[in-house]
């Protein structure tokens, strides 16, 4: 549906897939609610528990971590991404549409349909993370398990830069931080983590070229009025 808001209406994606949200999880509660009889605390029963088995299962090496096979998922998932942008013509056209678009559109490129399908597809990978935590770690859906994982999840992507293998290193960077605060919580606020994760998105937000120019193109207004 963003997709198609977009495509259509040139919506921006952010803000109808921030507002879709509310109405997705909405409906969501609803059928939990009316179709499987649970009223207090929206917390289902074990749902498939064995369908994403831990690494600790069969690997050592994982004793005591929560991970599990989604992991694997996301990995390959990442392989399959990185292959599909820089290895198809599908790929270089979506690529194209989103450095610009009106150029990809005077090449020939359909960029209405490349917005919706490369939505859709994105919104299908971002379900790994709500199968991570369901059928991976918890094992049961409750209402507001995602607890900010989708304004995370943007962060991760402008600190990797939008690439594949840069997303990876990024999502390991603040998957270290997230756990490290909880580890410190005793002895350094949480607080502190968040800041310290903020400094990291602004760093690197600055760091972007369009960014910089922008921020550029500010100074000298500033000092014109000063002037004046």
């Amino acid at each position: 549906m963003p997709g198609v808001l977009k495509a259509k209406f040139g919506a921006h994606e952010v803000i109808t897939t921030i507002m879709l949200n509310f109405v997705v999880l909405a409906l969501l509660n609803y059928l939990i609610s009316a179709k499987l009889s649970v009223h207090d605390t929206l917390h289902t029963a074990d749902i498939n528990s064995g369908a994403m088995p831990r690494l600790a299962d069969f690997m050592p090496g994982f004793h005591g971590s929560a991970a599990n096979t989604v992991l694997v998922i996301g990995l390959a998932v990442v392989a399959v991404a990185w292959w599909f942008l820089f290895r198809t013509r599908a790929g270089f056209e979506l690529r194209a549409v989103g450095l610009q678009p009106h150029a990809a559109e005077y090449g020939g490129v359909h960029v209405g349909r490349v917005w919706w399908t490369s939505m859709a597809l994105a919104g299908a990978i971002s379900g790994i993370g709500g199968l991570n935590y369901v059928l991976g770690y918890k094992r049961y859906y409750e209402e507001g398990f995602s607890a900010g994982a989708g304004f995370l999840g943007i962060a991760v992507a402008l600190v990797g830069r939008n690439h594949p293998v840069g997303i990876i290193v990024a999502a390991v960077l603040f998957a270290t931080l997230s756990q490290g605060g909880l580890a410190v919580n005793a002895l350094v606020p949480k607080q502190m983590v968040d800041v310290l994760q903020a400094v990291v998105i602004i760093s690197m937000a600055t760091a972007v070229p369009e960014v910089r120019r922008a921020l550029l193109s500010i100074r000298p207004a500033a000092s014109a009025k000063a002037t004046a």
